[in-house]
């Protein structure tokens, strides 16, 4: 038993140094494949020129590729010297409708057409990192191709952060269209650049990312003159009454040293001029949770707060929740342990950090409800302090000499789990 465990992580090191010898080799491509497509920025399921780029590289290495997969989505599957287990690698391409600030050589100054506007549009999320390190990982394994014991599958998802209204899109429509099957897919890793130093490796087990939870509610009054509102029901003060009442929701009816929530009131919109008392009043927000029970608790306050307070005043409030409510970015717990030594080989132990929970959502979660799945955080914030911005700023900032840590980290994962199941 000891001469084959010897045996295994013999292997296992070979393999490992020519993933890192690999990585070294093609740092400079992903740079300059995250330029061009910092500076050629698409919103969500409008990805064509990205997907194009991301279909041939994948075509050039030899993989097996498929595209169009829910609108722009490419895959690209590569075959080991056994066709099981199967593991799967994502990457988002999409941007966002955000000016970009900084002045950088590939800078973004495209705009295009967004549910009806013309917008700026800039990857301020860090896609074109995600998507770029991917492109590198599959150049890389394509090269150990003799050496990989199973299947990988390197999914390019369109729409995670943005489509226009109305439109379906994202992880959920890419598994609505079969993406973690034929071949089955038995688990999945992915990765978000994140302004934490550089070089920076965040891994929690668990709850990650917040589970996220839009709301509409629709207060309805009833018309008058301004100058005689008796005579109607006056739906703005109504809503801001229910705004009040939403707050305590939180601040009173959650254990905070057990739990945490947030809800925000992002957009209130009621009448058209100053002397006109409007008919209704609609209030949009959202709720970030880590659990689904505190959720559902959530959504049943929201409602009965709403609806009360309207009747209190003689008006009436619908409350209407999104259809596609993004869950928790949750970590599988067994993954993750197993995953953790390999990451420690990366950056070194002194370079994983375990991050507080993040009140953003990310709908990679929607492949950890169908099969274990570890989502992890890739500091990629520069030195020079001042270039550091959150994720979705026009300041936002990518170090790209972190990218490597993605290349290697993502390799690591995807050919040590498979060395582990076969």
């Amino acid at each position: 038993m000891d001469e084959l465990k010897k045996i295994f992580n013999q292997n296992l090191d070979d393999v490992l140094n020519k993933i890192n010898i690999e990585s070294v080799n093609i740092e400079k491509k992903v740079i300059k494949w995250r330029r061009i497509i910092h500076q050629n920025p698409e919103l969500g399921n409008r990805e064509y020129k990205t997907a194009e780029l991301v279909a041939q590289h994948l075509e050039k290495i030899g993989l097996e590729v498929t595209r169009n997969v829910a609108y722009t989505g490419v895959v690209g599957l590569l075959r080991g010297n056994r066709s099981e287990p199967v593991v799967a690698l994502r990457a988002d391409m999409d941007a966002l409708p955000i000016k970009e600030a900084l002045d950088l050589p590939f800078s973004s100054k495209i705009t295009t057409i967004y549910n009806g506007e013309e917008v700026p549009v800039m990857h301020a999320c860090g896609h074109d990192a995600h998507t770029a390190i991917l492109m590198g990982v599959a150049e890389v394994l394509s090269k150990i191709s003799s050496d990989i014991p199973g299947t990988i599958k390197f999914i390019f998802q369109p729409s995670e952060d943005s489509r226009p209204d109305g439109e379906e899109g994202g992880a959920k429509l890419m598994i609505d269209k079969g993406i973690l099957e034929n071949p089955q897919v038995n688990a999945i890793f992915g990765l978000h650049v994140v302004p934490f130093p550089v070089g920076k490796i965040g891994v929690r087990e668990g709850g990650l990312m917040a589970g996220v939870d839009n709301f509409w509610i629709k207060v309805k009054g009833r018309a008058t003159h301004g100058a005689m509102p008796w005579t109607g029901i006056d739906p703005i003060p109504i809503a801001a009454q229910i705004i009040l009442g939403l707050q305590n929701i939180i601040s009173r009816q959650i254990d905070s040293t057990q739990d945490s929530a947030i809800l925000t009131i992002g957009k209130i919109h009621g009448g058209e001029q100053p002397n006109m008392i409007p008919n209704e009043v609609q209030i949009i927000g959202t709720v970030r949770t880590f659990n689904e029970a505190l959720n559902s608790f959530i959504r049943k306050k929201i409602e009965l707060i709403s609806v009360n307070i309207a009747d209190s005043f003689g008006a009436c409030a619908e409350v209407t929740f999104s259809n596609e409510k993004s869950p928790v970015t949750y970590n599988d717990a067994e993954l993750t342990k197993n995953m953790y030594p390999f990451i420690e080989r990366v950056v070194g132990k002194e370079n994983i950090f375990n991050p507080n929970p993040i009140p953003v959502g990310e709908d990679f979660a929607y492949y950890q409800q169908k099969i274990p799945g570890l989502f992890l955080l890739l500091g990629t914030a520069p030195i020079d302090e001042h270039l550091v911005a959150l994720n979705h700023s026009p300041y936002f900032y990518v170090e790209e000499s972190g990218l490597i840590q993605g290349i290697k980290t993502l390799s690591y994962l995807a050919y040590s789990w498979l060395e582990q199941k076969k």
